[in-house]
């Protein structure tokens, strides 16, 4: 049975999951998988923490999520472990901009890029392989916009015992191009204490909005790696707060960067700790790898400056990371994919998986 990829991503866009809130489509996915012949698992993955999370949380509670893992139905029982998984995430950032849209030439929507259409163009691929005797699985996550939680939690699945799969083609907006790398990313909190004192009278306290002014003027004259064909290593300060009024020395005051890497961040960690010591206290609370990926012969590549699954994805096989749409609309209000790019990728993943298992790939 061929799958239209366009409307599948038109069906599973006007299903709101943003993070946390993904237990529709995720039923959507796995009632939608059995009845196309596959066997169907559901890994539950926990909810967050709402101390950690509480503006996601603010307008609506989590629901209950979990993870959809296929794999072509067996006679024999559950179907047997491919050699090669399609994987991307179904859950999307906020807000849910409501039903799918389109014209002629593209959808628009939260997740026609990131990643729904991505996921239906991998349903069709494994469909199309099936019918030509190839079995491929179908690893669909939920929290890759977060924390990665459900891969995570994919990562100690049961069945994904020896023999496991070899590679997994990770989906992500790439413009349809084989990434050769993906950055990793290092977040950074940075916390000042200080004395509260009447403003008219500053001698008489210590501002912590000072000292984290003085740390972030360090942190951002730091020498950054930069690495010949990959790219730059990037600082952004994201958020910066404290104090508690014009008039009162701030007793108090935060601020929380992300860097995204092109290499191990080991140097870069010392960095900061020398660049902020004395002045505030440093919390690393992520860190993602940076990732280098093999090519394949005729597919045209690029770099990805952003973060994925993969690096939780570990016992999944060798990665590669491929997709349609572009990057540049995905998170913005105009989040949009050309119909023709969504069924070109349903090709090259097709051609991706016969080339691994061929053994043609190079590195």
């Amino acid at each position: 049975m061929a799958i239209d990829p366009i409307e599948l991503t038109k069906q599973l866009v006007d299903i709101e999951s943003t993070t946390y809130h993904e237990g529709e489509c995720g039923e959507f996915l796995a009632e939608y998988l059995l009845g196309l012949g596959y066997d169907v698992t559901r890994q539950p993955v926990p909810p967050p923490d709402p101390a950690r999370t509480p503006g996601a949380l603010r307008d609506k509670p989590a629901q209950p999520r979990f993870n959809v893992y296929a794999v072509p139905r067996s006679e024999h029982g559950f179907g047997v472990q491919p050699e090669v998984v399609l994987s991307t995430h179904f859950d999307t950032v906020p807000p849910f901009l409501g039903p799918c849209r389109e014209d002629a030439t593209h959808l628009y929507g939260r997740g026609v890029c990131d990643a729904k259409g991505i996921l239906a163009a991998q349903v069709a691929a494994s469909q199309q392989l099936l019918e030509e005797g190839i079995q491929t699985g179908l690893l669909f996550v939920v929290g890759e916009e977060r924390d990665s939680a459900g891969a995570k939690i994919a990562n100690e699945l049961p069945i994904n015992d020896p023999p496991r799969p070899k590679f997994l083609i990770n989906g992500e907006p790439t413009d349809n191009r084989l990434a050769l790398a993906s950055k990793g990313c290092l977040r950074v909190e940075l916390y000042a204490s200080g004395k509260m004192a009447h403003s008219a009278y500053p001698e008489l306290g210590d501002s912590a909005i000072n000292k984290l002014l003085a740390a972030l003027e360090n942190v951002r004259a730091l020498q950054l790696p930069v690495v010949e064909g990959i790219g730059d290593t990037t600082l952004n300060i994201g958020i910066l707060g404290g104090g508690r009024a014009p008039n009162v020395i701030a007793d108090k005051a935060e601020a929380h960067i992300l860097v995204r890497l092109v290499g191990p961040a080991e140097d870069i960690r010392k960095s900061i700790l020398t660049a902020c010591e004395g002045l505030c206290e440093v919390v690393f609370s992520l860190e993602l790898p940076f990732v280098q990926m093999r090519a394949l012969e005729g597919f045209d590549t690029m770099v990805a400056k952003f973060t994925t699954d993969i690096p939780s994805l570990t016992t999944w096989g060798e990665p590669l990371l491929l997709g349609p749409g572009s990057i540049h609309v995905a998170h913005t209000p105009d989040e949009t994919i050309l119909k023709q790019e969504l069924l070109d990728c349903v090709q090259l993943y097709v051609r991706a998986v016969k080339a691994l298992l061929n053994g043609e790939a190079g590195k």
